[in-house]
């Protein structure tokens, strides 16, 4: 049976081997692994947390997606983790972990996550569209599951505020086009 010293004994090596893993791969970079640890459990949890609505539900899993509904997941995903991520309206959301460095692209923002610990972590996901897609692109799905009309309408608004800004991007460069040269 372990015993407390048994127990703290272990926890020394394990926090040990994490310092000596992440100063390992860092290099002379500085890599917030442990964030990234913790950002890992989160989104397990909250992935674990959306299963279980669904199975408490008692909603049957599709044997395979709709390919419609994978299209419309998908630029629904993109348009909604731009929003979170780029957006200038959104930026109250990201300032307390990132820092404001200029403008990028129409309507969107570069930032930079803050280097303060738990900070680094969250700052990077909520300035990164990629990393955003994969919470978003779950939640829709889990939207699907659970509120299957509610969502796709709430996805056929944002991949028409997708459409809409492709259209917006067309006309601007056409008018650049035809007005320059």
């Amino acid at each position: 049976m372990a015993t407390p010293t048994d127990h703290h004994r272990i926890g020394r090596r394990a926090q040990a081997f994490l310092r000596r893993t992440g100063r390992d791969y860092a290099g002379t970079e500085d890599r917030p692994l442990r964030g990234y640890l913790a950002a890992m459990a989160a989104f397990g949890a909250y992935t674990a947390g959306w299963a279980t609505a669904v199975r408490l539900r008692g909603r049957p899993l599709p044997d395979r997606p709709e390919p419609w509904d994978v299209l419309l997941t998908s630029v629904a995903t993109f348009r909604l983790s731009r929003l979170i991520s780029k957006a200038s309206v959104t930026s109250p959301l990201r300032a307390p972990f990132t820092t404001y460095v200029g403008p990028q692209g129409p309507a969107e923002l570069h930032e930079q996550a803050q280097p303060e610990s738990g900070k680094e972590t969250v700052g990077e996901l909520m300035t990164c569209p990629f990393c955003m897609s994969v919470w978003v692109a779950s939640t829709l799905t889990a939207g699907q599951l659970l509120w299957p009309r509610a969502t796709r309408a709430g996805m056929g608004a944002l991949t028409a505020l997708a459409g809409a800004d492709a259209l917006q991007l067309a006309y601007g460069a056409l008018v650049d086009k035809t007005t320059d040269g």
